[in-house]
C-alpha cells in the first residue's frame, strides 16, 4: 500500500486529501444535525444533503486551500501545519453558524472539535504511515544536544531511518523525552540494541574532540551496529543538515589525532599573488594541493599533468570552485620532457613549484624499475633544472617515508630525488629547494582504506599482507597544509619530516573498519562472523614498518608537526655522473645495473633484483 501511494503524483495525492476532508466534514455535519432535534431542516432531506455538499466543496475546500492545507508535504507535517488546520476549520465553522442560525453553539463547537481531531490526526497518521511504521533500519542518536535534535528531525522526515532513542551521558536529561525519543545513558546501549533491534548508531556531537570521538568509536566497535557520523557544527549552524549528510566514519577519527590549526601567514608566503605550478596535479596529493592553493589566491595556477583524464577532472573541479576568477592553465606534459618543462616555467614566469608527480605504487614500480627511476629521480632532476634556469623562487618536493632506508625501487627512487635537490641547493642561490617527507594519506589512491571499504562492501575477505605490518597515516588536507607551510620556512636543501603521530597496525585498522560497519570478524574464535581477514604475504619490496628519519636527528620548527631532519647528502660533482649512468641504464632497461647504481647513490637501499625484466 505504501509503495502504491508513493507512486502517485502530487496532484493525485492532493485529490485524495480533498476527498477525505469533504467526507470528514460531511460526516461531522450530519452528526450534529442528527443531534439537533429542533433543527428546522430535520429530517435530513436530499436538498439539505446537496446544500451541505455544495457548502463543503465551494466554501470549506477553498478556505482549506487558502490556509495551505493542500500545499503541505505530508512527510514534513508539523504542529505549525496543525495550527493552519485549526484556523481553517474555525473560519468554516463561523460561516456555518451565520448560514444555519438555528444550530446551537455547543453543537457547532462539537463539530469544530471533531473536524480538528479527524482531519489533524489523519495528517499525523499519514506521516507516521509513510515515514517509519514499517522501517527496519532502527537507529539511536549518540548525543541529545541541539545537533542531536536536528538529526532526529531530519530522520523523522526520512524513510531511510527510524530513530528509536538518544544516547547521552548527561544525568539531567536521563530518561527524559526529546522530540518524542527517550534519552538513555551509554551503559544502556547494549540492552537497547538487543531489545529494539538497533541497526545503526549516528554520532551527532560536533563539538567532540577527536580523542573523545576515538574513545566513543572504540566503545561502539564491540556492538553489531553500523556507526555513522553527522557533519560539523558549521553545517548545523547554517541549517544545511539533511539525511544525505550522514556519512561513514572518518578513519582519521579512529586514529585519534587532534588537528593542529595551520599558520595562515605561512600558507600564503609562497602562494598568494604568485604564479604557482603543481606537477602531478591530477593525483591524490596534487589535486588537494591545487584546491588549497586556489583558496589562497595565487596570481595564476598551472596544472601540469601527464594523464589527460586526470588533468581534465581536476581542471573541471577547480572551475566550479574558482570563485575568485583566478587564471587556471591545464597543461599536459611529462616532467621528463626537459624542453616542455623549461618552456612552461619560462612562459608563465613560474615562482613556486610543488612537485607531486611520481610513480608511488610500490609493487607496480618494483616491476617497472626503469620507469620508476626515470620518472621519480630523473624527472625531479629535469624539473629542478628548469626551475633553476627560469629563476623559480621555491621548489617543494613531495617525498615519502619509504625513502628512508628503502627496501624497494619506489622508495630508493624518491630518496634519489631528495639527493638531487640537496645537491642542487648547494650550487644555486636563485631557487630554494626543499622536500617534505610523510607516510600514507587516508583515502589516497594508494591507501589501503579504499581497498578495505570495497572488500567489506562485497562481503570480504579483507586482505592484509602481514599481521604485524604497521603504517603512519594522515589526512590528505592536513598533509598538504603542512607541505605548504614547510615550503614557507625552508632555507634551502631542507628535508622536512611531518609528525604522523603513532603508527597504526593495519590488522587493527581492518578489524575496526569491519566492526564499525556493523559486522564481525570471521576467524577461529568467531566461526559465525561475517568478514574474514586473509594474509597475502608482503609484496615485493614491502617493509613491515616505515621510518621517517634517516639518521634520527631533527629539530622542531615553528610548527610542532614539522621537523627539520639532519641528514647526509652527496655533493653535485659526485652525484651528477652517477645520475647520468643510471639514466642510461634505465633507458636500456638494464635491471642489474640499475640496482648496483641505486645502491651506490642510496647506500641504505637493501633490496635485491627480483629478476624481473622491466620494460
Amino acid at each position: 500500500m505504501v509503495n502504491i501511494l508513493n507512486k502517485l503524483n502530487r496532484k493525485n495525492k492532493k485529490f485524495l486529501m480533498i476527498i477525505f476532508d469533504i467526507c470528514a466534514l460531511l460526516g461531522g455535519l450530519f452528526f450534529i444535525f442528527y443531534l439537533q432535534v429542533d433543527f428546522k431542516y430535520n429530517p435530513i432531506t436530499n436538498s439539505l444533503l446537496l446544500l451541505l455538499i455544495a457548502l463543503t466543496v465551494l466554501l470549506a475546500i477553498p478556505i482549506f486551500s487558502r490556509f495551505g492545507l493542500y500545499h503541505e508535504v505530508i512527510r514534513f507535517f508539523s504542529f505549525k501545519a496543525l495550527w493552519n488546520i485549526i484556523q481553517a476549520i474555525s473560519l468554516f465553522s463561523i460561516l456555518l453558524l451565520l448560514i444555519f442560525d438555528d444550530i446551537s453553539l455547543p453543537l457547532m463547537l462539537l463539530f469544530w472539535l471533531l473536524a480538528i481531531i479527524i482531519i489533524g490526526s489523519s495528517r499525523f497518521f499519514a506521516r507516521w504511515f509513510f515515514l517509519g511504521a514499517y522501517s527496519n533500519n532502527n537507529v539511536v542518536i549518540f548525543g541529545a544536544g541541539s545537533a542531536g535534535r536536528q538529526v532526529s528531525n531530519a530522520l523523522i522526515a526520512s524513510r531511510e531511518y527510524k530513530p528509536i532513542a538518544f544516547i547521552d551521558n548527561s544525568k539531567e536529561i536521563y530518561l527524559h523525552s526529546i522530540n518524542g525519543l527517550k534519552v538513555y545513558s551509554q551503559e544502556d546501549l547494549g540492552s537497547l540494541i538487543t531489545k529494539k533491534n538497533i541497526k545503526e548508531v549516528l554520532i551527532a556531537i560536533p563539538s567532540l574532540s577527536r580523542s573523545r570521538r576515538a574513545e566513543i568509536l572504540d566503545y561502539l566497535k564491540h556492538f553489531p551496529v553500523t556507526v555513522r557520523i553527522f557533519p560539523g557544527a558549521s553545517e548545523l549552524a547554517q541549517g544545511r543538515v539533511t539525511i544525505s549528510d550522514i556519512k561513514e566514519i572518518d578513519l582519521n577519527d579512529l586514529l585519534g589525532r587532534e588537528p593542529v590549526k595551520p599558520n595562515k601567514n605561512l600558507l600564503k608566503t609562497n602562494i598568494s599573488h604568485k604564479v604557482v605550478m603543481v606537477t602531478g596535479a591530477g593525483g591524490s596529493i596534487g589535486s588537494e594541493l591545487c584546491r588549497q592553493i586556489l583558496s589562497l589566491k595565487p596570481k595564476k595556477l598551472i596544472l601540469f599533468e601527464v594523464s589527460e583524464s586526470s588533468l581534465y577532472q581536476i581542471d573541471q573541479e577547480l572551475l566550479i570552485i574558482n570563485t575568485n576568477d583566478i587564471k587556471i592553465f591545464p597543461v599536459i606534459g611529462s616532467v621528463l620532457d626537459k624542453d616542455r618543462m623549461l618552456k612552461i616555467c619560462s612562459h608563465f614566469e613560474v615562482q613556486t613549484i610543488y612537485h607531486a608527480a611520481a610513480y608511488k605504487h610500490v609493487p607496480l614500480v618494483e616491476y617497472n624499475q626503469s620507469q620508476g627511476i626515470l620518472n621519480n629521480t630523473i624527472g625531479t632532476l629535469s624539473a629542478a633544472k628548469a626551475a633553476i634556469s627560469t629563476n623559480v623562487e621555491t621548489f617543494v618536493l613531495i617525498s615519502t617515508d619509504k625513502a628512508v632506508n628503502p627496501t624497494n625501487i619506489m622508495g630508493a627512487s624518491k630518496r634519489g630525488a631528495e639527493l638531487v635537490l640537496q645537491a642542487l641547493s648547494k650550487k644555486t642561490h636563485n631557487t630554494c629547494f626543499t622536500m617534505v617527507r610523510f607516510g600514507n594519506v587516508l583515502d589516497s589512491s594508494g591507501s589501503v582504506i579504499p581497498l578495505f571499504k570495497k572488500q567489506i562492501k562485497k562481503g570480504g575477505p579483507v586482505t592484509v599482507t602481514h599481521r604485524d605490518i604497521v603504517r603512519y597515516f594522515m589526512t590528505i588536507p592536513e598533509a598538504v597544509e603542512l607541505v605548504v607551510q614547510a615550503g614557507a620556512i625552508a632555507r634551502g636543501g631542507d628535508v622536512f619530516v611531518l609528525d604522523m603521530g603513532k603508527a597504526v597496525r593495519i590488522y587493527d585498522l581492518a578489524v575496526k573498519m569491519i566492526q564499525l560497519s556493523g559486522l564481525e570478524v570471521l576467524d577461529e574464535n568467531n566461526p559465525k562472523g561475517d568478514i574474514e581477514i586473509k594474509y597475502t604475504g608482503l609484496r615485493p619490496g614491502e617493509k613491515l614498518y616505515e621510518e621517517l628519519l634517516l639518521g634520527g636527528e631533527f629539530t622542531i620548527t615553528e610548527n610542532k608537526l614539522i621537523m627539520r631532519a639532519e641528514e647526509k647528502m652527496i655533493v653535485w660533482e659526485k652525484l651528477e655522473p652517477m645520475l647520468s649512468e643510471i639514466t642510461e641504464a634505465a633507458k636500456n632497461t638494464e635491471t642489474t645495473k640499475i640496482y648496483k647504481l641505486l645502491k651506490k647513490i642510496v647506500p641504505e637501499f637493501s633490496s635485491k633484483s627480483n629478476g624481473f625484466d622491466s620494460f
